[in-house]
């Protein structure tokens, strides 16, 4: 996002976020996590919880119309025989194709914390020629169906479809905001009590080539209405070693995506931790940037996060998908709960990638304000405060920046908060992106679940 303080583009999902979160209970809930096949922090208030399909059995429990789960060291999910043909215009270039198409519904999904809003993840591999859909049908609390909501249309490249959001999807009391659905008015006492996911999986017709699904899942959440948060007691003293990438060395560099570089706070914060993983790109795949241009992996990433109805980089699960397209690599968005849960991550080697919001003058040695902003956290120091790899710097040596423990905290954990002009806007309440290996070690899984995520 850009530095200045300025609308967002998320300002309607603020409105609905504002009137979401309220202090109070929803409806009861399933009895247990364990019940649900949920992950959550344990002791933790319940404010947010992940459901994930990862593995051969969980791909074999949905209900599949032309697609088959493949065993092996990452099972998955596969076009077999399609089950139909169906033509795609795309918005973005107004190109029509026929498409073969299969589809897998998950089971259904009864929500430990029922749900203000929900936030899909998926990592798949779309080889030319192919690409994928994700839908969520919901059930209220007052047994009521949503409509099937599109979560995203997505392809790892650009040369088939345009990989796009979808606007105007609602039904008078929900609404999908482009990566987040959300309950219009939660002061009604109206949640998402369920879901079903579907994946569309699509290839050209005649051919063999199959998107290969390994993770769909949801992070549901219903997070108490906040300008501020308790602060937490410092318990780590520990940084990773994390690539450090400015996104302001590449202002107006490839305008169409998102107005160039002074907007990619979020693929270059994604591209800072895919290379800490150990990932790289080719010279093959970067052969399409300027070679005058410094760091074109920041360029590759910005292109291949960018939402093109939307218009910007800033899609959260476009970002966790981007990541996952690195051999090895899982990426999902979920909240935490406060810095001790990143510190539970870092612990384990684990960075993250936090979304927040602030004035100029709440946090200390920024020297900018921001509607809505991402960085990412790989360390504490022994004073608690946070080391945060900032994009938004004058160059790749200033992105490592200490934060104040508290500024930092309460500015990332809030829901509600006044921007320059006095009124009320938003905060994300927790909002981050892990990116972690696709076989995690003993360490990093405890971490993981730790914080509610497998």
């Amino acid at each position: 996002m850009s530095r200045a303080e300025q609308p967002s583009r998320r300002s309607v999902l603020a409105a609905a976020v504002a009137a979401a979160v309220v202090t109070g209970a929803g409806p009861a809930a399933a009895d247990t996590a364990a019940e649900t096949g949920t992950e959550g922090p344990a002791g933790a208030d319940r404010l947010v919880e992940n459901r994930a399909w990862t593995t051969y059995t969980d791909w074999r429990s949905g209900t599949a119309r032309g697609t088959r789960a493949v065993a092996g060291a990452r099972p998955a999910l596969v076009l077999a025989t399609p089950a139909g043909t169906a033509d795609y215009t795309d918005p973005h270039t107004g190109t029509t194709a026929a498409w073969e198409y299969a589809t897998w519904t998950s089971p259904l999904h009864a929500l430990s914390v029922p749900a203000t809003e929900v936030i899909a993840s998926w990592n798949a591999d779309t080889p030319a020629g192919t690409w994928i859909q994700v839908e969520l049908l919901g059930t209220y609390s007052d047994g009521t169906q949503t409509p099937w909501y599109v979560l995203g249309r997505w392809a790892a490249g650009d040369q088939d479809i345009r990989r796009t959001s979808v606007d105007d999807q609602s039904d008078g009391r929900s609404s999908v905001w482009t990566d987040t659905f959300a309950i219009d008015d939660a002061s009604t006492g109206l949640r998402l009590a369920s879901y079903r996911l579907r994946l569309t999986l699509y290839r050209r017709p005649g051919t063999k080539a199959t998107p290969a699904v390994w993770r769909l899942g949801a992070m549901g959440s219903d997070v108490p209405d906040r300008f501020t948060v308790p602060a937490s007691t410092p318990g780590l003293t520990r940084e990773l070693g994390v690539p450090r990438y400015s996104q302001e060395t590449h202002k107006g560099q490839y305008p169409e995506y998102d107005n160039g570089g002074e907007a990619w706070c979020s693929p270059t914060s994604s591209q800072m931790i895919v290379e800490y993983w150990g990932a790289r790109l080719s010279e093959e795949q970067l052969s399409w940037v300027d070679p005058a241009f410094a760091d074109p992996q920041v360029c590759h990433a910005a292109r291949y996060t960018y939402d093109y109805q939307y218009a910007g980089c800033g899609n959260w699960p476009f970002n966790a998908a981007y990541a996952a397209t690195f051999r090895g690599l899982q990426g999902v968005v979920t909240r935490l709960h406060s810095l001790a849960d990143l510190e539970t991550l870092i612990e384990a080697g684990i960075p993250a990638i936090t979304s927040q919001s602030f004035r100029a003058d709440e946090l200390t040695g920024a020297g900018y304000g921001t509607s809505g902003h991402l960085m990412t956290v790989i360390g504490f120091t022994a004073e608690g405060d946070v080391i945060a790899n900032d994009p938004a710097s004058p160059s790749n040596e200033a992105v490592r920046r200490i934060y104040r423990r508290r500024e930092w905290e309460n500015i990332w954990l809030r829901t509600k908060r006044y921007n320059a002009s006095g009124k009320v806007a938003s905060g994300t309440g927790g909002v981050c992106y892990l990116y972690f290996p696709a076989h995690p070690t003993p360490r990093q899984r405890r971490a993981l679940g730790a914080v509610g995520v497998r």
